[in-house]
């Protein structure tokens, strides 16, 4: 009796199988291409992310639309000015002391505030603060727990147990307690390190918070990836070639964190955006008068009778860009998580 051919078709339903419509077959895709193939099918993360670079665009364009169509800045008062709305002459500020409310025209198109300052000037310009600061306090956070933590989970020893514990520190405090606190004392008298000193209303103070007070959610996940690196086979390899330390950690371990460093960043943008605001609107981060949501927002709460849209305008332009940049932030971890599987 013959003997039918199993092996042939097992291999051959497991080609197939490794297929998607329209697509080759999965064997020996990049893991960064595959997790792209996820990322481009999540809609609902593309959509949001789309989302954010809106917003970055509008607020991008605020000195475009602050010269060609307000004709006015940040930080110029317009108390005794008088603008025409509906064809009648209009103060910018009531004598009462009652900023006008959105007008949706050119100027003032969302209005004023108590100083008779544009609002969708400030909110555009408030915007670019709040982004830098949220992107480039991300950045420091990355470079600094990439640092610590792969030095504490590769060397280990003493090295870990002082970064590992300075971390533990750092991480008994509440975030927004610990930046407040900082926040605050540097306000008052700036920060000097060596010839290099930094004013206390520099932007830099926020953001070197923030970076800073960030970097214990990242380094100690890091420093647990880490760990469990070192132990694997290519790297017991490169030992064995005679490949120092800081090269392993460069060229072996390092690589490895790359995909952990891509889903970890709009993550960390998000939180140092909304932290950001927090600082701002406890009077610890950006500094009057220069604008932002959280500042935006901390003043308009004192006029939430009169004037309700000086805190719902940035707070809801706030809420929008951390919502997108989570829901992204969530696509890209469903696209590298390994356990993940390809979907039609």
């Amino acid at each position: 009796m013959a003997v039918e051919p199993v092996v042939d078709v097992a291999v051959e339903d497991l080609a197939g199988a490794a297929r998607t419509e329209g697509d080759e077959p999965v064997a020996g895709i990049a893991p960064s291409r595959l997790a792209l193939r996820r990322l481009r099918r999540n809609k609902t993360a593309l959509a949001f992310g789309a989302l954010f670079l809106v917003v970055v665009a509008i607020c991008l364009a605020a000195p475009l639309w602050a010269n060609e169509v307000a004709h006015t800045d940040a930080y110029k008062n317009h108390l005794t000015d008088r603008i025409v709305v509906d064809g009648k002459p209009t103060d910018v500020v009531a004598p009462d002391g009652v900023p006008v409310g959105p007008t949706w025209q050119g100027r003032f198109f969302l209005g004023a505030d108590e100083g008779g300052r544009d609002i969708a000037v400030r909110l555009l310009y408030g915007g670019r603060t709040s982004l830098m600061i949220g992107a480039g306090a991300a950045l420091l956070t990355i470079l600094l727990a990439i640092m610590l933590g792969t030095l504490a989970g590769y060397l280990g020893g003493w090295v870990d147990t002082i970064i590992s514990r300075s971390l533990d520190v750092v991480w008994s405090f509440p975030v927004v307690l610990l930046g407040v606190a900082l926040g605050t004392a540097l306000a008052l008298g700036g920060l000097q390190i060596g010839p290099i000193e930094i004013q206390g209303d520099s932007l830099l103070i926020p953001l070197l918070i923030i970076g800073l007070v960030n970097v214990v959610y990242m380094a100690r996940p890091l420093r647990g990836q880490v760990l469990a690196l070192r132990e694997k086979e290519f790297v017991e390899a490169a030992r064995a070639q005679g490949l120092g330390p800081l090269r392993i950690m460069f060229s072996e371990i390092l690589p490895n964190l790359s995909s952990t460093i891509i889903v970890f960043f709009p993550l960390m943008v998000a939180n140092a955006i909304l932290l950001e605001a927090a600082l701002s609107f406890l009077g610890a981060g950006v500094q009057a008068p220069q604008p932002s949501w959280g500042t935006m927002i901390g003043a308009g709460v004192e006029k939430i009778v009169t004037g309700p849209h000086q805190a719902i305008v940035p707070g809801a332009m706030l809420a929008l860009t951390v919502l997108a940049l989570n829901v992204f932030g969530d696509g890209v971890r469903d696209a590298f998580d390994p356990r993940a599987k390809v979907r039609r």
